[in-house]
């Protein structure tokens, strides 16, 4: 079977599966993806939230960064463990650590973060753990791997042992 009808009969397969795909093992084909996990300090407060999430808080977040890439490098590794860190580690670090997380449209945080007196992001979106995923993954990731034949396909937030989302592409 050729690596075109390979695919075909996996697609097909898929299509009526009852299990989710990363469980499928199709003989000759494989995906192959790796994981670094980062960990940060952060506040935010959900702008709107209805509960004591609207209050100044902060969180030991953990970020999940998974990549792949069509073929593994000369040493059998999809990137370097170290190249994420370096890359999505020093994003962090620069812009996230140890800084309060605001929603641009929250008129009470903007006030306060917005002038420079205090270690702030001005966020483009409400800082929900799955808005931080999603940004990780589609804005901040998408561009630091630009070019490098590696791909950020998941990226998890870890707001406590017990409160996580995930974006995937």
């Amino acid at each position: 079977m050729n690596e075109t009808e390979l695919i075909q009969d996996a697609t097909r397969w898929f299509k009526t599966a009852k299990v989710e795909p990363a469980t499928v093992v199709v003989p000759g084909f494989c995906a192959m993806t790796v994981q670094r996990r980062l960990t940060f300090c952060a506040g935010h407060r959900v702008y709107g939230h209805e509960s004591k999430c609207s209050n100044p808080h902060g969180h030991n977040y953990a970020a999940f960064i998974t990549a792949s890439a069509a073929d593994l490098d000369g040493i059998g590794r999809v990137i370097d463990f170290g190249v994420i860190k370096s890359l999505v580690g020093g994003w962090i670090e620069k812009n996230w650590d140890h800084a309060f997380l605001y929603f641009t449209e929250d008129p009470e945080m903007d006030g306060v973060f917005g002038g420079g007196k205090y270690r702030g992001f001005p966020c483009p979106f409400n800082p929900t753990a799955e808005n931080m995923a999603k940004y990780l993954l589609h804005v901040v990731a998408a561009d630091l791997f630009e070019g490098t034949g590696v791909l950020a396909v998941e990226v998890t937030i870890e707001e406590t042992e017990n409160c996580k989302a995930t974006a995937r592409l």
